[in-house]
């Protein structure tokens, strides 16, 4: 189809004018539909058309069937869920940055430094359940160790 509008657009080229106008060689893929355009500053890039198969596949993880995101026992899990999938998009990145840089890159609760070698996790201050909100200001980052003990002195109180 991409072939005979091309051809249609310029009835007066021929064949080998059209395939070199339109059509590109891109690493192992021949005939990769594309396009020059200049940008504001006057460089020159190709834009090109993905293929179905650019697409990455994302998988859906199923909740636990047993899970209730009303029930406080199950708020670990959710949360852990709810991190996972903000950590695959940029803006959720984004969002932790934003919160490890307003704790000055330290534990909430031990005030030592979170790194990237140091597993950590994310908690809201007011649950979402209670009308708490995804928002920087709700979130709080903990080194996982220090959450978990967080989590095991409200079972037992």
């Amino acid at each position: 189809m991409l072939w005979r509008w091309a051809v249609r657009r310029h009835p007066n080229k021929g064949a080998r004018w059209v395939k070199k106008k339109y059509f590109k060689s891109q690493g192992t893929r021949n005939w990769v539909f594309s396009a020059t355009e200049k940008d504001e500053d006057g460089t020159k890039g190709e834009c090109s058309l993905l293929r179905e198969s650019d697409t990455p596949i994302v998988r859906h993880i199923k909740i636990k069937a047993t899970a209730n995101p009303h029930d406080p026992q199950w708020e670990p899990y959710f949360e852990a869920r709810r991190v996972k999938k903000m950590l695959n998009s940029g803006r959720g990145r984004s969002k932790f940055y934003r919160v490890w840089l307003g704790q000055d890159c330290n534990c909430h609760d031990c005030h030592h430094p979170i790194t990237k070698s140091t597993p950590w996790a994310c908690r809201h201050i007011v649950k979402r359940s209670d009308g708490g909100t995804d928002a920087v200001n709700n979130l709080q980052m903990h080194h996982l160790n220090c959450h978990r003990r967080q989590h095991a002195e409200k079972e037992v109180v």
